[in-house]
């Protein structure tokens, strides 16, 4: 399973929909605050296609995520106002699935709302950490570190001899 971020031109999350605002300030909106980002991964552009090295030719689905405009996306279980499902957790678990391996970008933002929701639902959540990268805006990486390790989410990474709770 794939996700993939699939945002409108003109999303609320861009920077760029927000006169006078830049990226990684936040507003405030209906679900709470809301991190501005550069634009990315707009619909239908380059920008928002997978790499053409990427060979998955196993995943049976790819979970677009952020196509409504009017609400951002991290999780691959919820939208951002933390009620409306993606319906994964569903499709998992109707295949009998019940552990979750996560990797991607942002370590400190979809990685991270993934692994906590994954945990929320009842999965096994395990984070391969080197095959994520962070953007670390105000100590994000480090709270998301503590927060696994209060959730008991593993992150593991090629250094590791053993799984375990996040390291620092």
């Amino acid at each position: 399973m794939l996700t993939q971020d699939w945002h409108p031109r003109g999303h609320l999350s861009f920077a760029s929909s927000h006169p006078g605002k830049k990226p990684y300030q936040t507003i405030e909106v209906a679900y709470g605050t809301q991190v501005l980002w550069p634009d990315h991964c707009v619909q239908g552009t380059e920008g928002a296609a997978f790499r053409e090295d990427l060979a998955v030719p196993h995943a049976e689905l790819v979970l677009r995520k952020g196509y409504h405009r009017e609400i951002d996306s991290y999780s691959a279980f919820y939208e951002n106002d933390r009620t409306t499902r993606t319906g994964l957790a569903g499709y998992l678990g109707e295949r009998g699935l019940r552990r979750v391996f996560l990797a991607g970008l942002a370590f400190d933002f979809c990685v991270r709302y993934s692994a906590e929701d994954a945990h929320r639902e009842g999965f096994e959540a395990i984070v391969i950490e080197d095959a994520c990268r962070g953007i670390d805006i105000d100590g994000s990486v480090a709270a998301t570190r503590e927060l696994f390790r209060a959730l008991g989410i593993c992150c593991i990474s090629g250094n590791a001899t053993e799984a375990g709770p996040a390291t620092t």
